[in-house]
């Protein structure tokens, strides 16, 4: 089953066209990996997919439900209410984790199923406190961003994303703004997620993770989609000549 279909997609700021053409789909407990050079659209991608950003061109579906029609060329959205109603279908982490820094950790976390899905109060604060224990956070309920490490920080976020039961997580370069040693932490806990069947689009500069847990793997240049096929085939047997030299100088 398709979880998220996207077709044509065209996006641009002012004049510049920063998505052209994109049809992206994704399979229920498939992980696709998104790699490319910077700007080449890849967080723009998974901005339009989660409403951050309006589609111009191109049409939009989860879970088969048609969300956002084209006509005419052009994107045509429905009422903020039906598009507030596909938000509980997926989760998205930042790179910069982008909590509520005057909410504590278990506030964070619970917020929203309870304040926007009118989810059970008890139910949902007892399964935060689950998932903040499965991701060794469960000493650190009542602590505050400010006093967080960044690895803490982006544990929270996935936490966050998690106790929302999304079909499909959707993870925007989440190791970045973390060191080597922290950013390990981070990979480990979405391989479990992976090895779980979780549905995972990443966009990530992490060469080696993608090849061990995509099954598919995306690169994309100049807001196109350049070639995409298994890690195999895309990492280590590229076939277009903008794919092999972006892994080269990943490399070197």
């Amino acid at each position: 089953m398709k979880l998220l279909e996207i077709n044509n997609l065209q996006k641009k700021f002012d004049d510049k066209t920063v998505l052209e053409d994109i049809s992206f789909s994704v399979e229920q407990g498939e992980v696709v990996s998104i790699l490319g050079p910077s700007g080449s659209g890849k967080s723009t991608l998974l901005r339009c997919a989660t409403f951050l950003e309006t589609m111009d061109g191109g049409d939009l579906s989860y879970c088969g439900k048609l969300i956002v029609k084209n006509e005419g060329g052009k994107s045509v959205y429905p009422s903020k209410s039906d598009i507030r109603s596909v938000h509980s279908k997926f989760g998205l982490v930042f790179q910069s984790f982008n909590l509520f820094p005057h909410y504590n950790v278990l506030k964070n976390v619970s917020d929203a199923p309870i304040s926007v899905m009118k989810r059970d109060k008890a139910s949902v604060i007892a399964e935060s406190r689950r998932v903040l224990k499965r991701l060794g956070l469960e000493d650190k309920e009542k602590a505050y961003p400010c006093e967080l490490s960044g690895g803490q920080q982006q544990r929270v976020a996935i936490a966050r994303a998690l106790v929302m039961n999304p079909d499909i997580l959707f993870f925007d370069e989440p190791t970045s703004a973390l060191d080597p040693e922290i950013t390990a932490g981070i990979l480990r806990i979405m391989k479990d997620l992976a090895e779980e069947k979780m549905t995972m689009v990443i966009v990530t500069h992490e060469i080696d993770f993608a090849r061990a847990v995509s099954d598919r793997v995306v690169f994309m240049d100049g807001g196109v989609i350049v070639e995409q096929g298994s890690p195999r085939e895309v990492i280590d047997n590229p076939k277009n000549e903008r794919t092999r030299a972006f892994l080269q100088k990943l490399s070197v």
